[in-house]
């Protein structure tokens, strides 16, 4: 049975699934998961995240977590941390530009938080030499500091959707029609967590909320705000949420989201401003919000680029040029992906986000 014929079944004999439902069983379903059955990353998967396309992004991101390590007093042990970690390409990267940092490596822990069993394969081979270890859920990172990237995490945790009637709303939900999955709306009904955004929508107006974005937010703002350290949160996004941003992904082009479940990625824009007031909430100070393109050059991309085009010609000095291109230009990476970092009140930000 494919998971279309599971979930129509189930929605036959259960009612229609909220967006957040549907999501869950196409990205971690056990057996027809798409991030439980294959790797989706590079040239053969479906997408392509900015570590795999230049070892500068992560080098970038390496170094400015090592200063903020080296401004916060070089706390030992620390748990160095990323979420959803890929091939683990971004690590690797880190790791090999932080080598000459005196001592980050020795303090440093590397835990990844990894629900596919196929990439945890692979980011084991490719993390051989620094023996990460993983973790099941964000509360099992342990109480000291924390270093961490969430890099095109938050932008999959699964949404709901909620459509404004009057001073009410009706959640999106998926059902059957005829035999095919379709998108319907469910009863009107106040819904409390969404009474702030009756100031700045119509009816109408779609409204995206990320349930499964609190208790990450709540326990890595816990660890720093208690323990020291910081986050970079990179993902495509913006500071206020508004309209539907929920794509489908397949062969690096756009697919139809109700279409072959299970075979497609399937993320949503990230609602910034709600994971900044949650991680406040829990005790952390965040960053301004900064476009992806501006953080890296703060960070020195361009230098870092020319230091590398010296050795290079023909088409890898091509390759890198557009590498370069692709992470830092508006009409690219550099302006739709955006960083907001946390850190503990009283401390410096993590460079590149300066105000």
């Amino acid at each position: 049975m494919s998971l279309e014929d599971d979930l129509k079944a189930r929605i036959r004999q259960t009612g229609p699934l909220t967006v957040a439902e549907y999501m869950n069983e196409c990205l971690l379903h056990p057996l027809h998961g798409y991030y439980m059955t294959r790797d989706p990353l590079g040239a053969s998967g479906d997408f392509t995240t900015a570590p795999e396309i230049s070892q500068m992004f992560g080098e970038l991101l390496g170094l400015s977590l090592a200063q903020s390590w080296l401004d916060q007093g070089r706390p030992t042990p620390f748990t160095l941390a990323e979420l959803g970690p890929g091939r683990g390409t971004l690590i690797a990267d880190v790791m090999r530009a932080t080598r000459g940092v005196p001592g980050f490596h020795d303090a440093a822990r590397i835990l990844l938080l990894e629900a596919s069993p196929t990439l945890r394969r692979t980011q084991s081979a490719t993390l051989q030499q620094y023996e990460p270890d993983w973790i099941n859920q964000i509360e099992d990172l342990p109480e000291q500091p924390l270093f961490l990237i969430a890099n095109e995490f938050f932008d999959a945790l699964p949404i709901r959707q909620f459509v404004r009637s009057g001073a009410g709303w009706c959640e999106k939900q998926i059902g059957v029609l005829e035999d095919v999955l379709a998108f319907g709306l469910g009863a009107e009904a106040l819904q409390p967590a969404l009474e702030p955004r009756l100031a700045d929508t119509r009816d109408g107006d779609l409204v995206e909320i990320c349930d499964a974005a609190l208790p990450y937010c709540l326990t890595v703002a816990a660890r720093i705000a208690q323990h020291g350290g910081a986050a970079l949160i990179v993902d495509y996004g913006d500071w206020h949420s508004l309209g539907d941003t929920l794509q489908a992904l397949r062969g690096h082009a756009s697919a139809e989201v109700l279409s072959a479940p299970g075979t497609a990625d399937l993320t949503a824009h990230v609602d910034f401003e709600s994971l900044a007031h949650k991680a406040a909430a829990a005790g952390a100070t965040f960053t301004r919000l900064t476009p992806q393109g501006i953080f890296l050059e703060r960070l020195g991309i361009t230098d870092r680029a020319r230091s590398l085009a010296a050795g290079l010609q023909g088409d890898a000095l091509e390759d890198l040029i557009a590498a370069h291109r692709r992470l830092t230009h508006p009409e690219e990476m550099g302006q739709l992906f955006k960083v907001l970092g946390l850190y503990p009140d009283g401390t410096s930000p993590p460079p590149g986000l300066e105000a």
